[in-house]
């Protein structure tokens, strides 16, 4: 049996419902740039350095909606505001990032907008048809499907319609990750080159470098660092992806990357100041 949880997590429907009462309070748990760059209307940034004061300042009876970017961070901050006391607690399943989909989401009205080969496409993979923003199980977006599926004509009428190639799903992974695990170094190639960020960090910290050094992908590796992927960016558990290489081929490849890196940047610490 599932044990119960002293606060409520609601959809993104129910969410806009409960934004119309004027005595809620929305809170922010992401970082100050994704705060910055876009959130719920009224919302404060919640994070440790505000949080005491906030628990301590707020009556007990103020109804609260928490949100993150994909719905775990918040659950956190629900059970800390339940431990203090707080009685109406609501955590956004799916964060912000559901949130954000939904608003992009063409209106029931709006029909027959995109081509008939890729609503064929979209419906036989689960997808709504007429749109290629909506996701799926654990927040998969239909470029991330086909990246998964190496399909890189629809990755590239996708692309051209002008989705959000930066989109996350549920575990904080972009298209790239998909593309790197179906080992398609021209999807890879495609999406660096549409400005897809090639350093992004999901919610463990691991970049899609880490991942294809991890998973002994050795020809993923050497096209990403040709693409320019940081080598030095460290996972939550501290580790590059030098220190989770799992195959000589890549353990190579970037070692030879770290070592020139850091002879570069010896050698600029050694140049006179002008």
């Amino acid at each position: 049996m599932t044990p119960t949880i002293p606060w409520q997590r609601v959809t993104v429907s129910e969410a806009q419902a409960l934004c119309k009462r004027t005595d809620l309070m929305l809170f922010d748990v992401r970082d100050p740039i994704s705060f910055t760059q876009g959130h719920l209307e009224r919302a404060q940034h919640l994070a440790e350095a505000n949080l005491e004061q906030i628990l301590f300042n707020t009556p007990k009876k103020t109804p609260m909606l928490i949100y993150c970017y994909h719905g775990n961070a918040s659950q956190t901050y629900a059970k800390i505001f339940a431990d203090f006391g707080f009685k109406e607690i609501y955590d956004l399943i799916d964060g912000y990032e559901a949130w954000r989909i939904r608003s992009l989401q063409i209106p029931d009205r709006v029909v027959n907008v995109l081509p008939e080969p890729l609503n064929a496409w979209l419906t036989a993979h689960d997808f709504h048809a007429n749109a290629a923003e909506a996701t799926i199980a654990n927040q998969t977006t239909p470029l991330m499907c086909a990246c998964r599926l190496g399909e890189l004509p629809m990755v590239k009428e996708l692309v051209q319609l002008g989705v959000d190639v930066n989109a996350l799903n549920s575990d904080g992974n972009n298209a790239l990750w998909f593309a790197c695990f179906n080992d398609n170094l021209d999807t890879i190639d495609y999406l660096v080159q549409n400005g897809i960020d090639i350093d992004h960090q999901n919610d463990n910290g691991a970049t899609c470098l880490m991942y294809a050094a991890s998973a002994s992908k050795h020809q993923v590796v050497e096209r990403l660092l040709a693409a320019g992927a940081d080598t030095s960016l460290k996972s939550l558990d501290d580790f590059t992806a030098l220190d989770m290489a799992a195959s000589l081929e890549c353990l190579n490849l970037l070692r030879r990357i770290t070592k020139a890196y850091n002879k570069a940047k010896g050698d600029a610490n050694l140049m006179p100041l002008s």
